[in-house]
């Protein structure tokens, strides 16, 4: 969507430091990213910290890093624990023009306040437009007189949220859906104190498989948890960009759909459109993520992809006595054809899948199953040379006899003599990776422990 051209747009991230951002907030964050550079916009970073007692440091500091991973930048930054003189001037002024007062409270529970100050309600009909789901006229009766602060040093959600709107020149205002019932009460302060009605745009919450709130079994990870588990910063914002909402094109006959999955940030800041946003919560599809993932890790350059791997590479790898770094290289691209994630590479190494690569392992009769046909194998992989060593040779010089003799019956031992593994890589990529003389000895040692 784009705004009135005569219009500055201004949008807020107003994430509140009480735990780790979540993928709502960074879908939040994605949203007001794409309509407000669309159009030319602000972009404000607030942090909604007046919560002292849940709010820290750490909170805030997870935030700004998950912003950063995503690359979404902002233009300006605000505490509003820093702010508190503003809120002040403003409660002030409520209570002076009758909008507000000090209410003495009958304490219920120990650590009940004896007074509060609640915003005077007019008890009316509250109208707003939001982008995504229209009109919406709510009565604001059943909500009576709110608290809008615990004393004048002490303002909470409703009250700064509202001023800093004010204050800030906040145009449109995206945030999730659970806050539609926050609304009316927004707009009666804000009335109140003089400020524009924003444009809202409320946007469907993200909702497990099952259609229930979305919990960490299900992907409501940290940010920074996606980051640190491997996945591409491009195929997360991707993926979250498809959460409720879909290019739309039309098909040829004539209704509106797409099969389109793939977009780079920059093409989301030509497609995305707020308005199209569905109304109905969106679900979270991990097979969904990783297929995204996977077709970024296809399209990555040699050099982000050899950072990637090195950086997710298990330390338990390069601590085998065996280990070498050119048979890692050669390894590499089984292990990415392997992989959804880059978290995933790291598991797969840390569980020692693949230590056989780096240390000759034990064969086990049992497996080995027929060993009679080594000791021709060897001799034909004699004739190749260690430059010749190739998995396309190693086939060839091997393939005839193997046919001749029940590829099984040659194969399987060939493998299991190689990696001592019931399932592994084809036993002509092994070798190869392994290289001549390597594989000659493995050979011969199974030969030699299991005579035919």
């Amino acid at each position: 969507m784009k705004s009135n051209p005569d219009q500055k747009i201004i949008t807020r991230i107003a994430p509140s430091p009480t735990g780790l951002m979540h993928i709502g907030t960074a879908r939040t964050a994605l949203f007001n990213y794409l309509f407000t550079r669309q159009n030319g916009g602000k972009i404000i970073l607030r942090v909604e910290d007046t919560d002292k007692e849940r709010s820290t440091p750490e909170y805030e500091k997870n935030i700004i890093d998950g912003l950063e991973w995503l690359g979404l930048d902002y233009d300006e930054f605000f505490r509003q624990s820093e702010r508190t003189d503003l809120y002040k001037k403003y409660l002030k002024e409520l209570v002076a023009g009758g909008f507000a007062y000090v209410s003495k409270e009958e304490i219920k529970k120990e650590g009940e306040r004896p007074e509060v100050i609640r915003f005077k309600n007019p008890n009316k009909k509250v109208t707003f437009q939001d982008l995504i789901h229209g009109e919406i006229t709510m009565d604001t009766t059943d909500l009576g007189d709110f608290v809008i602060a615990k004393d004048l040093d002490t303002p909470i959600f409703h009250l700064a949220n509202v001023v800093d709107d004010k204050e800030m020149g906040v145009t449109h205002i995206i945030r999730g859906d659970d806050h539609t019932s926050n609304t009316p009460r927004q707009i009666l302060i804000l009335e109140a104190i003089g400020g524009s009605i924003p444009v809202y745009a409320h946007i469907p919450l993200i909702l497990s498989p099952d259609k229930a709130k979305l919990s960490k079994r299900h992907g409501a990870w940290p940010v920074t948890e996606y980051r640190d588990q491997g996945y591409l910063k491009e195929a997360t914002i991707n993926f979250i960009a498809l959460l409720g909402w879909s290019p739309q094109t039309t098909t040829t006959d004539g209704k509106e759909g797409t099969n389109e999955e793939i977009f780079s940030i920059e093409e989301l800041l030509k497609r995305f459109e707020l308005t199209k946003v569905q109304k109905k919560g969106a679900v979270f599809n991990v097979e969904k993520l990783n297929w995204i993932n996977k077709e970024y890790i296809k399209k990555l350059s040699p050099e982000i992809l050899d950072q990637e791997f090195s950086k997710h590479t298990a330390p338990h790898i390069k601590s085998l006595s065996g280990f070498k770094t050119e048979i890692l290289e050669k390894l590499k691209p089984i292990l990415i054809e392997r992989i959804q994630t880059f978290g995933q590479l790291h598991e797969i190494l840390e569980n020692g899948e693949y230590d056989y690569f780096f240390q000759t392992p034990e064969v086990s009769s049992e497996l080995l199953k027929t060993p009679e046909h080594l000791e021709k194998v060897i001799d034909l992989l004699e004739t190749l040379t260690e430059d010749n060593f190739t998995v396309e040779k190693i086939k060839e010089t091997i393939w005839d006899f193997a046919t001749e003799n029940g590829r099984g019956k040659v194969l399987w031992p060939m493998r299991v003599a190689l990696t001592g593994q019931e399932k592994s890589p084809d036993p002509f990529t092994v070798a190869s990776i392994l290289g001549k003389q390597e594989t000659l000895l493995r050979l011969n040692n199974a030969k030699k422990n299991n005579p035919s």
